[in-house]
């Protein structure tokens, strides 16, 4: 577990899954202590109970829209104080304006999503309401002992990999550290493979047949039963929107083929594992 550096309670009201569990995964790994709805009603439930410091909430959902929301807010004095930034599907003037009028602090446009602006304008609330910055929570270190301590024939990893080559070339390594390997050869099969399999870690390429390997992310993270699997990303792709792009996505770790051998995948492989099950 990673240790909370402040307390800072953000409630996240969002229906989409993949959007919600991107934010969350985020704004956790900032240091935030997050709770989130997929409803208003559920939403609205959890900022009563919990009244957090801020709430993100989006304006097109099931049960009670985001409208209902903030109109709930409004009659209660202490909820009216709590600031809300609104997650727009349209971004137009017309329900800017409406949401404005009810309170709203800022907003966000889906089509325009940065979770960094997300980041950028909580940390501006939190200086508008005197609150000291959020310092990023820093991964759990682990020991070398740790790491050696790790038995590789109790592990599973799955590769997905479409290039032969490489695929028959980490997996002869990875079986030859005694490790459990599982093998897939496009997006589709990897997610399959993934949620049937339950396989303790992930190497994902990105260039893959069909869905590639940004969206087999997505569609890993938004599978409850697996969400949580550590993925490796193992691609050609190194430029820097490539990595934070997958890192917003839910990566673990993102490595560049050209610039890892296979020794040192293995010793990544075995890293995050000691952190994430030791």
């Amino acid at each position: 577990m990673v240790e909370k550096k402040n307390n800072i309670r953000v409630v996240l009201v969002e229906d989409e899954e993949v959007l919600l569990e991107v934010l969350e995964s985020k704004l956790k790994k900032e240091g935030y202590e997050v709770f989130s709805a997929k409803d208003g009603v559920a939403g609205l439930d959890l900022v009563n109970a919990i009244r957090p410091d801020i709430i993100l909430l989006d304006v097109v959902m099931p049960r009670m829209d985001g409208f209902e929301v903030l109109e709930h807010l409004q009659k209660d004095e202490e909820l009216a104080k709590i600031p809300v930034i609104i997650i727009s599907n349209s971004g137009q003037d017309v329900e800017i304006g409406r949401a404005l009028a009810l309170g709203v602090k800022d907003y966000l446009v889906k089509a325009e999503f940065d979770p960094q602006e997300v980041l950028d304008k909580i940390q501006n609330q939190l200086q508008e309401m005197g609150k000291s910055p959020v310092a990023p929570v820093e991964e759990k270190e682990v020991s070398p002992s740790a790491v050696a301590a790790i038995q590789a024939e109790d592990f599973r990893v799955l590769l997905v990999e479409d290039d032969s080559f490489l695929r028959d070339l980490l997996s002869q390594k990875m079986r030859k550290e005694k490790f459990q390997v599982i093998e897939a050869v496009d997006g589709e099969d990897g997610l399959k493979k993934t949620v049937s399999e339950k396989p303790h870690i992930v190497l994902l390429d990105l260039i893959l047949p069909g869905a590639d390997g940004f969206e087999t992310l997505k569609r890993i993270r938004a599978e409850e039963s697996v969400a949580q699997v550590p993925i490796i990303i193992l691609s050609n792709l190194g430029q820097k929107d490539d990595i934070e792009k997958g890192m917003q996505l839910g990566a673990t770790d993102y490595l560049v083929k050209a610039h890892n051998t296979p020794g040192e995948i293995i010793d990544k492989i075995r890293m995050i594992l000691a952190r994430s099950y030791k």
